[in-house]
């Protein structure tokens, strides 16, 4: 098996019925994927969510390890804080990000994923979705203290409420997750526009119907739009060809916040 992991990726997105602009952004090159979230509408959301994907962008190669990683997210905050600096009508801008890049541990391929706020990363393994990332939210706070059930988070008057983003000083703690690669793994990467429109159930279905991550990414976004549209939706669909085998004695997965 290759020692390298070979991906097919693509992107969609929609402004939804609801919001008149986009203020979503995405990235998909060979080895970084992105998509961010932008807050603070007039605020230039969609400006704060440009600079953070850029800022990603200069990953455009297979990572030396997740800490370049996180480094860029942190990068990233700075140079909105710079931003603002210069133009202060942005002041109050912000975005959510999640992100997953090819790294290499000690010789070997890895997945790096990235989260602040509650844009998403997703890993489909033999059917089996499963949300890698962990919503930095209000309601998802009060999930898991075990003070709101997950249905009542769908529905809750703040759940569109973050406690991380970037846009802040200090930098708010970016949270990142190092994957050993899994033969035939997928991933999806989807701002909230999609997670309120769709159940994991129905994510999971779309995410494996087919081989093409174009026409997957298209259908995952055609039908949160279709559900509701109530925000921006953009995702990253990321199909493996190949991968590495998992080490033996190793975890799946190893988390780290900064």
């Amino acid at each position: 098996m290759s020692s390298r992991i070979s991906v097919v990726a693509a992107s969609a997105t929609d402004a939804g019925r609801v919001r008149a602009h986009n203020e979503d952004a995405v990235l998909v090159t060979d080895c970084v994927f992105v998509v961010a979230d932008g807050m603070g509408g007039h605020a230039a959301g969609e400006v704060a969510s440009s600079i953070a994907v850029d800022a990603l962008r200069e990953l455009d190669a297979p990572a030396g390890g997740p800490g370049q990683v996180v480094d860029r997210v942190e990068a990233a905050n700075q140079a909105i804080l710079d931003s603002v600096a210069r133009h202060p009508e942005q002041a109050g801008m912000a975005t959510t990000l999640a992100g997953l890049a090819m790294v290499t541990v000690d010789g070997s391929p890895r997945w790096a994923a990235v989260n602040v706020g509650d844009s998403r990363v997703y890993q489909l393994v033999d059917g089996r979705l499963s949300q890698v990332s962990q919503d930095h939210s209000e309601v998802a706070e009060l999930e898991r203290s075990g003070y709101l059930t997950a249905a009542e988070a769908r529905v809750h008057p703040a759940r569109n409420i973050v406690t991380r983003c970037l846009g802040r000083d200090p930098v708010d703690p970016v949270d990142s997750w190092v994957l050993l690669p899994q033969q035939g793994e997928r991933f999806l990467l989807c701002t909230d526009g999609l997670t309120n429109e769709l159940e994991d159930d129905e994510i999971a279905h779309l995410l494996q119907d087919g081989d093409d991550p174009k026409v997957i990414a298209d259908a995952l976004v055609g039908a949160a739009v279709e559900a509701g549209g109530r925000d921006n939706v953009t995702v990253v669909v990321v199909v493996t060809s190949d991968a590495s085998p998992t080490d033996a004695g190793e975890d799946d997965e190893e988390t780290t916040s900064r």
